[in-house]
């Protein structure tokens, strides 16, 4: 028989077990972390659940009660907290980004142990993750970064998921969050991504392609609305039809029920017609705008949805300006429409516009993964951002193919299947512009990615000029075409001599 001491040892043992039984910790019980807690238990996960303020935690634990008693343990102190999680401790963060992530580390970091991995799953910027891996590093614990798309709806139900960080910690959460992404035809929403800072990066890009994707499907609306006069309703089954063809998305299909919503204060009234038209932002697509020009990648369209974005803002400063700027005063007469064509032209267009968002997005991917030695695999995003995220979109097949097909591709648009749908809808996408101009609709996004289209399928471009004026006033020198070395020209008697040639390109980025 055992002795009563033997007895005590062994219930405090057994007691010691229970307490560090939870597979994984979440702290932060905003909607995202609540329904991302809930996702991970409802595939057996064992889940512990913090939050600074108790009462979340409580519903939280209430909700995983309601939706089936899910296996979650709410805890009200950082401490008892930590103590719930099994060894070593995994832990997701889902606060806001900036000091509160700091706060939240600082808090937590005080009871964890080598080993262990902090997982930060907020819209965050890429140098603070790659800071606090540093500090962190000097503990021994493990920090990653890791993007998290799909709002509401996809925490829960499963989201794509990007993690960034060391591929020791990436290894300890990848059987968690595999069975807690979205799944498509070929896997889990989710992989590694690269080093610390991977992570956040590519989900920074993938909101820069978000902005302009929303930004070039309010385009279209725009034009169906004022130019082809189509009702709410008419909007909305164009846009569920769409829905069925290579434009099949996300973004397309809410845009169909949105359009088709009715509103509950005015009888016979839309939604949508009694929104105020000013755009809310959170950063990340100023974040990916800033990113494209640190890496000199040109990204138009992105960078057209982040003005837009700016103007809506000034709403007072339009209302004034539409009292005094005018617009084109056409008719269809003048300019006639035939609806089925610009219907079957938005369509291209909207279509070959998307397809050089995504290009733009992963060229700056591309670029900064060589800068920083990321080893990004473009192919993967794709693959990543086919299910649960806000982005998803069949397109996004055609992309994965042609990014595997040849690792090394310069641009998406030079991919020989991607290349010839572009070509065969540029008659369409020019038509639709012109129609927008005529009338007097602004296009930033399509005219964006025209131009961007326009520019890098031209052999010469007028950046000769460009090039012999930078001469003229500065002294900045210049190649030529038809033999190799650096020149200056004395453009006039009143330029000198500039003296040694090869000073002057000092400093070009």
């Amino acid at each position: 028989k055992n002795s009563p001491h033997r007895c005590h040892k062994i219930n405090q043992q057994q007691q010691q077990r229970n307490i560090m039984s939870c597979d994984i910790g979440l702290y932060g019980l905003a909607v995202m972390g609540q329904n991302f807690a809930l996702n991970m238990a409802s595939h057996g996960f064992k889940v512990c659940v913090a939050n600074r303020s108790p009462a979340k935690v409580d519903l939280t634990v209430q909700r995983a009660k309601d939706e089936g008693d899910l296996p979650i343990v709410g805890t009200k102190s950082p401490e008892e907290f930590v103590a719930q999680l099994s060894k070593p401790r995994k832990i997701i963060i889902l606060v806001m980004a900036g000091k509160p992530v700091d706060q939240t580390i600082a808090t937590l970091s005080q009871y964890l142990e080598e080993g262990d991995v902090i997982i930060d799953g907020g819209n965050e910027w890429y140098q603070n993750t790659l800071r606090r891996a540093k500090e962190l590093e000097a503990k021994g614990i493990h920090f990653v970064g890791m993007g998290i798309s799909g709002g509401e709806e996809g925490a829960r139900n499963g989201p794509s998921l990007m993690p960034g960080g060391p591929k020791e910690a990436y290894d300890m959460i990848e059987p968690i969050i595999t069975k807690c992404a979205a799944q498509v035809n070929d896997g889990a929403c989710t992989g590694y991504v690269g080093p610390v800072g991977a992570g956040n990066y590519v989900k920074m890009v993938h909101n820069g392609i978000e902005y302009g994707d929303m930004q070039l499907i309010g385009e279209v609306y725009d034009i169906m609305k004022h130019v082809l006069k189509l009702s709410n309703e008419e909007m909305a089954n164009v846009f569920s039809e769409w829905n069925s063809t290579e434009l099949q998305s996300y973004l397309i299909e809410i845009t169909s029920t949105i359009l088709g919503k009715k509103d509950e204060f005015v009888e016979g009234g839309y939604v949508v017609d009694y929104i105020l038209d000013k755009t809310g932002m959170k950063g990340t697509g100023r974040w990916t705008i800033q990113e494209a020009a640190e890496r000199s990648v040109a990204a138009p369209l992105m960078a057209a949805s982040l003005d837009a974005r700016y103007i809506s803002a000034r709403k007072d400063e339009r209302i004034k300006a539409s009292e005094i700027l005018k617009g084109p005063e056409v008719t269809s007469a003048e300019i006639p429409v035939h609806k089925m064509q610009l219907l079957d032209d938005l369509k291209a267009a909207l279509y070959a516009a998307k397809v050089c968002s995504y290009a733009q997005g992963l060229g700056i991917i591309k670029s900064c993964s060589e800068d920083m030695d990321w080893g990004i695999n473009l192919s993967d995003c794709a693959r990543m951002w086919k299910g649960g995220c806000i982005i998803r979109a069949a397109l996004l097949q055609k992309i994965q193919d042609a990014l595997a097909r040849d690792k090394n591709l310069p641009n998406l648009i030079l991919d020989p299947v991607v290349a010839s749908e572009l070509n065969d809808r540029t008659a369409a996408w020019r038509r639709v512009v012109v129609v927008a101009v005529g009338y007097g609709i602004s296009t930033p996004a399509l005219c964006g990615a025209l131009n961007y289209f326009d520019s890098y399928r031209r052999k010469s471009l007028p950046a000769n000029l460009t090039q012999a004026q930078r001469d003229f006033f500065g002294g900045h020198t210049y190649e030529r075409t038809d033999r190799e070395g650096v020149f200056h020209t004395a453009w006039t008697d009143a330029h000198k001599s500039i003296g040694d040639i090869n000073e002057r390109t000092a400093g070009e980025v």
